[in-house]
């Protein structure tokens, strides 16, 4: 089982690669890594934060996709409608942006650190932006 470390802030967190479900998605996400960005809040899907990508593409499709995130499940929206963003849910998540609702693949899951995303997800909305880097264990 592929592990990965994540760093939001001052919070560090484990999770596991999705590698049975996205495996499309766990192999372009590994071949992105390390990967190193600033995270903020995403007002309209709810609790979440996120990364904007841009114009950055992966070449994928929707892959155990979803809109309905638990916390801690990392999606990665390919892009389509909108730009592709991964999105770092910390509670209740309805994955949308301006132009309405979207689906993300989950590509991995939070196993260590849960207890902090709430406290990051406080921290993006009241102070900001914050670094954020993925890296594989």
């Amino acid at each position: 089982m592929r592990m990965l470390r994540v760093s939001a802030g001052p919070y560090r967190f484990r999770a596991r690669l999705e590698e049975q479900a996205a495996p499309k998605t766990v192999a372009a996400i590994r071949a992105m890594l390390p990967f190193k960005s600033k995270l903020v809040h995403c007002r309209w899907s709810g609790e979440s934060t996120w990364v904007p990508m841009g114009d950055l593409k992966l070449e994928i499709d929707f892959e155990n996709h979803t809109s309905h995130p638990a916390p801690g499940q990392m999606l990665i929206y390919p892009g389509g409608i909108s730009e592709m963003e991964l999105l770092f849910p910390y509670g209740a998540t309805h994955f949308s942006s301006k132009v309405g609702q979207l689906a993300g693949n989950h590509f991995a899951t939070v196993i260590e650190g849960n207890e902090h995303l709430a406290e990051l997800g406080r921290l993006t909305l009241w102070e900001g932006a914050q670094d954020f880097t993925i890296e594989e264990e």
